[in-house]
């Protein structure tokens, strides 16, 4: 299995980062976009499936970051 995979219940663009340190899995839910990666949720992971609850957050943290009106989409503008 792979170390990220999508995530496409979380929305467009968004993966699942898979790390293990020896101690605790843990799990990073993420939005790849051009000029940034927006992380939305770091948690331990202890079941085979991501808790619903996890999903709701993470996609409600993207949602408010999109209606903030930052495009983090749009390249950096030229300083004058």
């Amino acid at each position: 299995m792979p170390a990220s995979r999508p995530m496409p219940s979380v929305g467009k663009h968004c993966h699942e980062l898979r790390i293990d340190d020896g101690v605790t899995t843990w799990r990073i839910i993420y939005r790849v976009e051009p000029q940034a990666i927006l992380v939305a949720k770091i948690f331990k992971k202890k079941t085979r499936a991501t808790p619903k609850r996890v999903l709701r957050e993470s996609k409600a943290r993207l949602t408010r970051f999109d209606g903030l009106g930052i495009d983090a989409r749009e390249k950096e503008k030229p300083q004058e």
